[in-house]
């Protein structure tokens, strides 16, 4: 198969036309008729990944964030992003990733997440014209106490940097969640009775419209970190005669001091 009809797969789910404007899906760098190999997939896409890559016999990364958002203006090793395009081009690897338009699928990032948290009878919290899910909402089968679902989180998504507020309240039962930087559903989230709002990341004045709902971050990685196991399952089953890994390189930048006793 080609690089081109792996995407295709892809693109299926999440066509590219889901997008965000501000959004560069689709493919990085390399030949899109590329015949593959082996698949890496990665939720970033950093020289280690490439490293790993070739060493593993994949000449097709998929990513779930880009590698480029604006354009190069060079290809001469004076960035990160530009090392990457260099190192790919020169091992004969494409790049590709899938992010808003994944972000914004019905069966994309957002339903995945709901269903690590055990959401039931999912709805998007906006709907957009096009067919696209902006957000999702969804119910817990019994409520929790809030510390108690907090600490389910932390869990869960392994969120070392986890953050919130309205700790004191009523149960959760309804959560309303997405994943990256969703600070822009916050009223819908408010509109549609949930208990809960959990995202990626959040601006500081965000926090002060949280009212009596628990408002929950969990970290940008960390509320997408399940997007390589979705996009290996799209790939994987799709095409089971391929060789579909996921990265074993760790690409979140940020580091934690650890917690006082």
């Amino acid at each position: 198969m080609t690089a081109i009809e792996i995407a295709a797969v892809i693109e299926r789910t999440a066509p590219l036309h889901w997008q965000e404007e501000y959004d560069n899906a689709g493919f990085q760098a390399g030949n899109p008729q590329t015949e593959v190999t082996g698949v890496l997939v990665s939720l970033d896409i950093t020289e280690a990944v490439i490293d790993e890559a070739i060493a593993k016999g994949c000449n097709l990364v998929i990513s779930h964030h880009p590698l480029i958002f604006r354009p190069l203006r060079q290809v001469c090793g004076l960035s990160w992003q530009q090392r990457c395009v260099e190192k790919a081009l020169k091992a004969g690897i494409c790049l590709y990733s899938a992010h808003t338009n994944l972000d914004n699928a019905p069966q994309g990032v957002n339903r995945r997440i709901a269903q690590c948290i055990g959401l039931q009878g999912l709805k998007p919290l906006v709907e957009n014209a096009n067919g696209s899910w902006s957000g999702i909402i969804g119910s817990l089968p019994r409520s929790e106490a809030r510390t108690t679902f907090l600490q389910r989180l932390q869990k869960i998504f392994e969120a070392k940097g986890l953050q919130f507020c309205g700790e004191d309240g009523p149960e959760i039962l309804t959560v309303a969640l997405c994943g990256g930087a969703g600070n822009f559903l916050l009223d819908e989230a408010k509109e549609n009775g949930a208990d809960c709002f959990i995202t990626g990341e959040l601006r500081y004045h965000d926090w002060f419209e949280a009212g009596n709902m628990l408002l929950v971050q969990l970290g940008h990685y960390e509320s997408e970190c399940c997007t390589e196991g979705l996009l290996a399952e799209l790939v994987g089953n799709a095409c089971p005669q391929l060789k579909v890994l996921r990265s074993s390189v760790p690409t979140n930048p940020v580091r934690y001091i650890p917690a006082a006793c």
